[in-house]
């Protein structure tokens, strides 16, 4: 009896590895629901600021914007001083605060205004009450001629992202650029039981490397764009097949960009989603109201309530 119970509970932790604490994903954060089309999310630890991207219509144009806790009040959000040229977007910042890491299409230095491909970048501050400086470029080995998206920064300075680069198994693929203590080394590929020949963009890693949660765009077990995906490390220390994060938090439309807030639980996220909209409406009142709504196929941050 005993070893029918061990086994149960077994694959109960196979299929639920995470538990869910709320049914589904709900608006982030109300002083974000004026923009229609945002995406992209980092959190301090002292969860007294927010960076996240403001895009166009047309998501040609975006700048990375932050709002700041002041007695217990959020305050109106305000463009970084890094922002306001080029396509600056995909924020995130270190657990001390002191850096803050994006991607951008900016030119390397001042010799040209033409926008280039996109690469990592960084900047810094001495301390929580300081300035940002003027953007670093990480440089090589991490950037190259092609474009580097999404970075995520871990406890031991191991810098995660998305790349179109040759080595790539397909299309976007995660690697990572190991910190040595020093430099960053070359570039590897997070391999197949992460990436495949299709899409994988996005990914967050936990600061200890534990789990990491990226998109997977058309899989065979997604909901029909892309979908959110988990995978942990085993005791090899290697990563394990992905799973699905499910219906609760995935939708048919578009949903990427994660961050999760361990102090917390809550588990961040850009997403497409909308509402189907198949009832008759009486009067345009009605019909506006319908496609203003939170979800409306505009790229807008959720939140959802998971330990993971």
């Amino acid at each position: 009896m005993k070893v029918l119970f061990q086994i149960i509970f077994v694959l109960f932790l196979g299929i639920f590895g995470f538990s869910q604490e709320n049914s589904k994903p709900v608006p982030a954060f109300d002083i974000l629901k004026k923009y229609q089309n945002v995406r992209d999310f980092t959190i301090s630890k002292n969860q007294d600021e927010i960076y996240f991207t403001i895009q166009n219509p047309s998501e040609e144009r975006a700048v990375i914007a932050v709002i700041k806790k002041k007695k217990k009040r959020w305050s109106e959000p305000e463009m970084t001083t890094f922002s306001g040229n080029y396509r600056n977007l995909e924020p995130f910042l270190t657990q001390d605060g002191l850096r803050l890491y994006f991607a951008s299409n900016r030119p390397i230095d001042d010799t040209t205004t033409k926008a280039k491909d996109y690469d990592i970048w960084y900047v810094e501050r001495k301390n929580l009450k300081s300035k940002w400086s003027k953007p670093i470029n990480v440089g090589t080995p991490v950037n190259s001629t092609n474009n580097e998206f999404y970075p995520c920064i871990t406890t031991n300075g191991n810098l995660y992202f998305t790349s179109d680069a040759i080595k790539t198994l397909g299309k976007d693929d995660i690697l990572v650029c190991k910190w040595d203590g020093k430099q960053y080394t070359e570039p590897e590929n997070l391999g197949m039981n992460i990436n495949s020949t299709g899409y994988e963009f996005n990914a967050f890693v936990s600061p200890n490397e534990e789990f990491i949660i990226y998109t997977c765009y058309g899989r065979p077990d997604g909901l029909g764009s892309g979908d959110l995906y988990i995978s942990y490390k085993n005791n090899k220390g290697n990563w394990d097949t992905p799973k699905n994060l499910g219906a609760e938090i995935n939708s048919k439309q578009m949903d990427y960009c994660p961050f999760y807030d361990a102090t917390t639980q809550t588990l961040y996220f850009t997403s497409k989603r909308m509402i189907a909209i198949e009832k008759t409406f009486a009067n345009l009142k009605e019909f506006e109201t319908e496609i203003s709504s939170y979800e409306n196929g505009f790229s807008r941050i959720y939140k959802y309530q998971i330990k993971l």
